[in-house]
């Protein structure tokens, strides 16, 4: 009774112990729980702040290196230097490509403009510009007053895209990056000033405020450059509500609390080492306590079930626990006052004992099992492979039991099986080792044990010694036909593969079992030119037939090579395609069908070595074409391997060169117009000065720019037209006329992209100058 009642005792102490921690975190956590809360809001999103800073300085270092190498070109020194007039072409053919390279090392670029204050002119996207005739020249005149020779700024978007106004309308404010030219000479008098969008910075950021949550980025002038709501981009800090004396950032990081309309926010900030810009995060003090409520109330009800719940099981069970351990201690051979002891009680003792006898028992048997399998994997390996003298054979399968099913088979066979293409299925290279696990479990189950020994992989492939006591050839084949269709076909429905498998020729001697194996393998190699999901019986391999002599199809290869060079990617594939056809037609063996594959690999790459192409352009850091060639074993593979690894990526280089071919016949179209606007100028007339064809030089320029070359000249003369309006007193019927119009053809022209008549396009015009 002593030991019941102490059992009992114990059991519901033990139990009240486990309650209190409970009860007391229910009753105090709610306490601290609010101020905890704000801690780790406020430590993690200072952690957001870093990661935010360290994306947005990441994006603004990037956009300085490329503006800094466009800065110190040797283009960028020439123009600087020289007057840069509309004539001056082929400089400006340059400085526009440097500005596209800067724009492409930086894609979220929006524009990089180009100012010479010296030479009064200005370079951007849209176009070359006299500075005195841009609408806003004086604003960005003004940011040669900026401090220092490399400035970030906030600047209206309207100043850059005034002419294009869907830009200026999309995103009113650009962060642009002012740099003083040239860098290198202390008289400064140029601008070069790369613009990225306000509406960038979202994506930028790469974060989502949450509910509640006010992010905001602060320039070095307490302006906002990024905000939740973008209508407070631009205005001052102290606008915004939330900061009412700038002076509080005075620290590198920190936190604090401030009061909007009665509602309590904490705010966390951190201040850019790189341009002293200030990232925020305000969140409502609400919204992060209205949890802490819930929590307590809940806290507080579970832990009063939960001490009910403990006493209630812990009195009933006690009551009824000891007397059943009390008989199964009885039943282990230890004294009955080893464990009367205050130190230890029963149920230590019983589980101790339990758990040694079963980890005993489970590592004897899962050592004595590993051992056996690795012992017989070994044996069937060295079998397959011939590396077993006849004596050691004898020993091993009567020690791996398998003498009694070998006596029993007067004929044997090896199956080989091997995984065809992982192609329209959900596996991938890394799963084969899993997936000849798997086969060799179906096996297992599909083929009876006694016409078997334990499958065995080698080299991904899996292969199974199969034998029976029918000697007669004609039963023996039908029966080994069976069993393989049937083990594909199983391996189909359960794992949607496709495999094939290679037959050896009947032996009766388990020495021969070596030759049976290359004999198995020999016969899988016949897939190149019969296919996927095939059984080969070695037996049936060229039985009766001639070899034919290949005729290598060099026209059609002669053919796909024109299309390649010409970037045709739909001829090029279609003769290739036939190429393949033309070979594959042929029976012929594995080896004989190297011949015209490495042919056709050596004139791809003379072919590449005379385009002036180098190999590491195709295969970076890859193995040798020879080798990857030689490792497949599949028609379809191959033709797979010779579109992905040579084919498209040539066809890509050549389309390149092309490209870049079409662009400079724009270019040049473009150059026409500009000096030959007030001419009777057709796209007819630049084709044949060019020697092209009217419809391909149509074509090139509509997909280099976007536009036709009527459209073009058209928009052109308009602006031409607008221009005269302005700075002369040329008549209207003259501007009419030096631009190829008929009057009243002109008005209506005019009329139909200004929306008013030229008249009424100069009086608007010397009325605002007024």
């Amino acid at each position: 009774m002593r030991k019941y009642s102490f059992l009992t005792k114990m059991t519901l102490f033990g139990c009240i112990l486990c309650t209190l921690p409970v009860i007391f975190i229910g009753f105090f956590s709610y306490m601290k729980f609010s101020k905890e809360i704000q801690k780790q809001v406020n430590s993690e999103q200072l952690q957001i702040l870093t990661q935010m800073n360290s994306n947005v300085e990441q994006t603004l270092q990037t956009v300085n290196h490329a503006l800094d190498q466009l800065n110190n070109s040797t283009v960028m020194s020439e123009v600087l230097r020289r007057p840069f007039t509309e004539q001056d072409f082929i400089l400006y053919k340059d400085l526009r490509k440097e500005i596209s390279n800067t724009q492409s090392f930086y894609t979220n670029l929006e524009d990089v403009v180009i100012v010479n204050l010296k030479q009064n002119w200005m370079l951007k996207n849209s176009g070359f510009y006299r500075l005195d005739e841009y609408l806003h020249h004086s604003q960005i005149s003004n940011q040669m007053m900026l401090p220092n020779a490399t400035s970030w700024v906030l600047n209206p978007s309207l100043w850059f895209y005034s002419e294009e106004k869907a830009n200026a309308s999309t995103c009113p404010y650009t962060i642009s990056l002012v740099q003083k030219l040239p860098t290198q000479d202390l008289d400064k008098y140029g601008l070069a000033i790369a613009n990225i969008s306000s509406c960038n910075m979202p994506g930028i950021l790469d974060y989502t405020p949450r509910e509640s949550e006010t992010v905001m980025i602060l320039d070095d002038q307490d302006r906002v450059i990024y905000h939740n709501d973008p209508s407070m981009i631009g205005r001052y800090a102290i606008n915004t509500g939330f900061i009412k004396n700038p002076a509080i950032f005075d620290k590198p990081s920190d936190q604090f609390q401030t009061e909007v309309d009665g509602k309590k926010y904490t705010a966390t900030y951190l201040r850019s080492s790189y341009n002293n810009w200030i990232y925020m995060s305000i969140i409502s003090i609400d919204s992060l306590t209205k949890e802490s409520v819930k929590i307590r109330n809940s806290t507080i009800l579970v832990s009063i079930i939960i001490v009910l719940l403990f006493m209630t099981v812990a009195w009933i069970s006690s009551r009824r626990m000891y007397t059943p351990i009390r008989r199964m201690i009885k039943q282990i051979p230890v004294k009955d006052d080893s464990f009367g002891g205050a130190r230890q009680n029963e149920f230590d003792l019983i589980g101790s004992i339990m758990q040694d006898l079963s980890l005993s028992k489970s590592r004897l048997e899962q050592e004595t099992h590993r051992h056996f399998q690795q012992a017989r994997d070994f044996f069937l390996m060295k079998l397959f492979q011939g590396t077993m003298r006849r004596k050691d054979l004898t020993e091993k399968t009567e020690q791996l039991g398998f003498s009694d099913k070998l006596d029993g088979w007067k004929v044997m066979s090896v199956i080989t099986v091997q995984i065809d293409t992982l192609e329209d299925t959900s596996y991938e290279k890394d799963d084969l080792d899993l997936l000849l696990f798997a086969i060799s479990n179906i096996a297992e189950e599909t083929i009876p044990a006694g016409f078997r020994l334990p499958p065995v992989s080698i080299d991904q492939t899996l292969v199974i010694l199969v034998g029976q006591e029918e000697r007669h050839s004609e039963e023996y084949t039908r029966w080994i036909y069976s069993l393989t269709e049937s083990l594909q076909q199983m391996i189909q429905n359960i794992l949607k593969l496709k495999i094939s498998i290679g037959i050896s020729l009947p032996f009766n001697d388990l020495k021969h079992t070596s030759i049976a194996y290359r004999e198995g393998l020999e016969a899988l190699k016949h897939r190149i030119h019969l296919g996927v999901g095939v059984i080969i019986h070695y037996a049936n391999m060229n039985a009766g037939k001639h070899q034919l002599n290949l005729d290598y199809p060099w026209l059609t290869e002669s053919e796909m090579f024109d299309a390649i060079r010409l970037a045709d990617e739909a001829k090029a594939v279609e003769s290739f395609e036939h190429l393949m056809q033309t070979i594959f037609k042929h029976e012929m063996s594995p080896q004989e069908y190297q011949v015209p594959m490495m042919r056709l690999l050596n004139n791809l790459l003379i072919m590449i070595q005379e385009a002036g192409i180098r190999l590491n352009q195709l295969n970076p850091g890859g193995e040798s074409y020879y080798e990857e060639l030689n490792k497949l074993h599949l028609g379809k593979e191959i033709e797979e391997w010779f579109l992905s690894r040579l084919i498209l990526p040539l066809l890509q280089i050549f389309r390149e060169r092309l490209d870049s071919q079409y662009q400079s016949i724009s270019e040049t179209v473009l150059d026409r117009i500009h000096k030959e606007f007030d001419t009777e100028l057709t796209i007819e007339q630049c084709a044949a000065d060019l020697h092209y064809n009217a419809n391909y030089l149509s074509s090139v320029f509509r997909k280099e720019t976007g536009q036709t070359f009527s459209d073009y000249l058209t928009s052109f003369r308009m602006t031409m037209a607008k221009k005269w309006l302005i700075e002369t007193d040329m008549p209207i019927k003259d501007i009419a006329q030096r631009l190829q119009y008929q009057p009243q053809n002109f008005n209506r022209f005019f009329r139909k992209h200004v929306s008013m008549t030229p008249g009424q396009y100069r009086e608007s015009f010397r009325k605002n100058q007024s």
